[in-house]
């Protein structure tokens, strides 16, 4: 059973300049520095679209990863889905919902990860906080980036 949780954030710009930055590849690419991720195949540069594909390589924990994405979902401007198609999850799928708010546009990610080892407990106590924690470095580096 993977585990699930929900991020939102407020953002003060429109629906359309916040769903353009997250599917903008540069702009991921930008916001993991940390991690020293990068695209490596697919689509490597600029926006990407539904149906296409882009493979990150990045270190967390230490590890060398590699992970296929697709955008299985694009409803202009409202929401896209990207899903793990090869990498090293069980399952990693991130729901990214925009909608209108009084401020601007507020961001909901929900994210369904299901740990390739130790199952449901390191999920918990491990692999989601640190999702977590790096979407919302994620996002708020997106706003710095629009600012």
């Amino acid at each position: 059973m993977p585990s699930t949780f929900v991020l939102t954030t407020e953002a003060p710009y429109g629906v359309e300049e916040m769903l353009d930055i997250s599917l903008d590849i540069d702009a991921h690419v930008s916001s993991m520095a940390q991690s020293g991720e990068r695209a490596v195949a697919g689509v490597t540069t600029g926006r990407i679209g539904l149906g296409e594909t882009v493979t990150w390589r990045a270190r967390h924990f230490g590890i060398w990863f590699t992970m296929t994405s697709e955008i299985a979902e694009l409803e202009r401007p409202s929401r896209f889905v990207d899903r793990q198609v090869r990498g090293p999850f069980r399952a990693f799928t991130h729901v990214h919902e925009f909608e209108t708010s009084g401020t601007g546009t507020r961001m909901t990610d929900r994210i369904t990860v299901a740990s390739p080892i130790f199952g449901r407990l390191a999920e918990r106590v491990v692999l989601v906080p640190y999702l977590r924690r790096l979407i919302a470095k994620r996002n708020a580096h997106l706003l710095e980036a629009l600012a």
